[in-house]
């Protein structure tokens, strides 16, 4: 259990067994070995489920071939015999194993050699072995924190959630994603897309849907306790080396939060009195509540940060002079583009840049607006102006979009939120010229165009030669894109720029041609989102911790890797591995009536306890691997016919584009490896196509001698501070 008063990567292992469809073993020194193997043969099977020839299992389908398959080896009677009048048991909350933050070795017991490749490749006429030990095998395998830029060990916290225990839940995010309220609430979800439970319901379900993995962030944020003493501890001395972070965003906490606790004299500046960066002045109230904001930027403030408000750098030179050993800047892309069209100049008092207005609307400077509004632009940032007009006066506001609808830049949930709001989403429209009556501002003209491809696939834009489409408007927010700015870095700085006005930076390690000088955020590689903001915050640290303990900051750091089998038993497991039927669950909404009439009540209430257990559920913990030892396989095949999605194949081995058409079905994903053995006795090979596996455990369920084993893989990445610089010799 874990202990509550420490934090959680000074957790206690102590695994519960919880048990969902598993056979039981009572006493098998008792009984004969042809017993035993009988009972292994039919028993171990899982509950049958008799309904409809294709019925959906959580994203599996138990298809009456696979039922035959059961029967023919157990035979019908005996098989239902043994699994009807047995009541089914109630499903167990998941209980998480959450093993300390430490590194651990993970050796592969059939694969002794370390040089070995992770990846499969072609060797002459074969496939190599696959090395688990690597962590990037595994950690792909993960596909949500595999597409996390930051790495957050997602079915890890969700388990957790399922368990009840949010604030653990929320620690783990902590530690590798720094705001789990905020992106709770708004972060761009590139998780979701790659989640498994969506992928493998493609072809079964009509609208196949992730797990509602960000929402599930914010329950734990939501829910959690007190957990300031869970937090480190202010640096109780320094080691005397000064940071300089410049803007008071995502990125540079981030790294205030990595250096701080380390003895780093860490100040961050900002021209704003409040910490946050765009996080508190681009996105709208009604979407992140700024008691959350203040919340989460408190915890690292309190980290011994010094935090310098309504304080604006206007010269890189002059802060290098005040002797700080490194600055980090993390200014964000401040300047949102403008649009140079006739009429632009007479009529600007009606016409904003998106991001400055919703500044100006989050720090009260601008609270009412025409009736009728054009927002151009199709990204994020056009869904935050459409939707902040609605509550300041906008009755007849409208998003005018170049593209089509599922070329906009916008997030699929920010299009749906704003439609659901009453908001039309114009496409193919082109802006022409703002049309004014003696600079007052009456509407804007749209050329009609259309979408032609090439050959590569590359898009134009092509009039259609239709008479131009004049929309009235009272006022007309720009949200086209937005740029960055460093006008406070001189030249003569030691800071290169490319020709877009983007300083010249190594992509790794985030450190400029000025040795000291390092970027991240928007500021590095151009407008994100947070939580890339983030990712670049932990990597830049790194950067900053190695540069000033004389390391090479090119050499990055290994993450820590725990691989730890899940058995309890002969075929019990420390995790439940029932998937779940469940749907995706909507997030309650309050109502629109009263949403629209205040804009700083936040419109999404989140998830209640029971409905987030209930979204928890349907994670396929696919952190919990299937791990194969060759010396126990006796090539029974029981693995096979047991696999709900055909995804194990014993053949002869062969050329990778070759061998992946001969498994029983067919891997189309080459982006995702196949799991291939050493040889077995026959001279074959076992192969696992990740990409559709379930992690249902099934196969380690139904193996006679052991040869499967589900193993509980835990990365996580390594961030400044000793971990991550090279080991110091002792002195003989």
């Amino acid at each position: 259990m874990l202990d509550r008063r420490r934090s959680v990567w000074h957790a206690i292992d102590e695994p519960r067994p919880v048990s969902g469809r598993r056979a039981r073993v009572l006493d098998t020194m008792a009984v004969g070995f042809s017993a035993w193997w009988l009972f292994v043969e039919c028993a171990m099977l899982p509950p049958a489920r008799h309904g409809p020839a294709s019925q959906p299992i959580g994203g599996r389908f138990f298809t009456e071939r696979l039922l035959q398959r059961n029967n023919r080896r157990c035979g019908d009677a005996g098989f239902q015999q043994l699994n009807t009048g047995r009541p089914r048991r109630p499903k167990r909350r998941r209980e998480p194993s959450v093993a300390g933050w430490r590194e651990l070795d993970c050796l592969a017991p059939e694969n002794p050699n370390p040089a070995r490749r992770t990846e499969p490749f072609a060797g002459g006429d074969f496939l190599q072995p696959t090395d688990i030990r690597n962590p990037d095998y595994f950690h792909k395998v993960v596909d949500c924190q595999w597409a996390c830029p930051a790495h957050t060990p997602v079915p890890e916290y969700i388990r957790l959630i399922a368990a009840g225990r949010y604030s653990d839940a929320y620690m783990v995010n902590w530690q590798s994603n720094v705001f789990p309220g905020i992106l709770g609430r708004t972060c761009d979800r590139p998780c979701e897309p790659a989640c498994r439970r969506g992928r493998v319901e493609e072809q079964q379900l009509e609208k196949p849907e992730p797990v509602a993995i960000c929402r599930l962030k914010r329950v734990a944020a939501d829910y959690k306790d007190d957990i300031r003493d869970r937090l480190p501890k202010p640096a109780a001395r320094s080691n005397g080396r000064r940071i300089a972070c410049v803007g008071a965003g995502p990125s540079s906490l981030t790294v205030a939060r990595d250096l701080a606790p380390l003895g780093y004299q860490v100040t961050v500046f900002d021209r704003d009195v409040r910490a946050g960066g765009m996080i508190r002045s681009q996105i709208p109230r009604f979407r992140l509540p700024e008691e959350v904001i203040d919340e989460e930027t408190g915890y690292i403030l309190s980290l011994g940060v010094e935090f310098r408000r309504g304080v604006e750098i206007s010269s890189m030179k002059s802060l290098l002079a005040e002797g700080y050993d490194a600055v980090f800047v993390g200014t964000g892309a401040p300047r949102g583009r403008d649009l140079d069209i006739p009429g632009r100049q007479e009529a600007a008092a009606n016409i904003r840049v998106g991001i400055e207005w919703l500044s100006s609307v989050s720090f009260g400077h601008v609270e009412k607006i025409g009736r009728r509004v054009i927002v151009l632009g199709g990204g994020n940032t056009a869904m935050d102006c459409c939707r902040t007009a609605r509550r300041l006066g906008g009755d007849d506001v409208k998003v005018i979009v170049r593209s089509g609808y599922e070329e906009m830049k916008a997030s699929p949930w920010e299009k749906e939120d704003a439609i659901h709001e009453g908001i039309p989403i114009l496409n193919f429209l082109v802006p022409k010229a703002f049309l004014h009556d003696n600079g007052r501002l009456t509407g804007m003209s749209f050329e009609k165009v259309r979408a032609e491809y090439d050959a590569r696939g590359r898009r134009n834009l092509v009039p259609t030669g239709e008479a131009d489409t004049i929309v009235e408007c009272d006022d007309v927010l720009i949200a086209v894109g937005q740029e960055n700015a460093f006008p406070w870095i001189e030249t003569d700085a030691g800071i290169d720029f490319d020709r877009w006005g983007m300083p010249v930076l190594d992509q790794v390690t985030l450190q400029s041609t000025e040795p000291r000088v390092f970027f991240g955020g928007d500021a590095a590689l151009g407008p994100k989102n947070i939580i890339w903001a983030v990712a670049h915050g932990h990597e830049a640290a790194v950067s900053i911790d190695r540069f000033l303990n004389g390391e090479d900051v090119r050499e990055r750091p290994a993450p820590g890797v725990n691989l730890v089998s899940q058995k309890m038993g002969i075929h019990e497991w420390s995790y439940d591995n029932e998937v779940a039927p469940e749907a995706r669950n909507k997030v309650p909404w309050r109502d629109i009536n009263r949403a629209l009439r205040d804009i700083k009540v936040e419109v999404e209430l989140g998830f209640d306890a029971e409905t987030a257990f209930k979204e928890a559920q349907r994670c396929l913990n696919c952190d919990v691997q299937t791990v194969f030892n060759t010396q126990q396989c006796i090539e029974c095949d029981a693995c096979v016919d047991i696999c709900p999605t055909d995804c194990i194949t014993f053949t002869a081995n062969g050329e990778e584009a070759d061998l992946r058409t001969r498994l029983r079905a067919p891997s189309q994903n080459a982006g995702q490896a196949l799991y291939v053995s050493t040889d077995l006795k026959t001279g074959r090979v076992m192969v696992k196509d990740e990409d559709v596996c379930l992690h249902c455990g099934l196969c380690a369920e139904r193996c006679p001698t052991g040869a499967w084993d589900m193993h509980k893989f835990l990365l996580t990445m390594t961030h400044a501070g000793p971990g991550c610089r090279n080991p110091q010799r002792k002195a003989a």
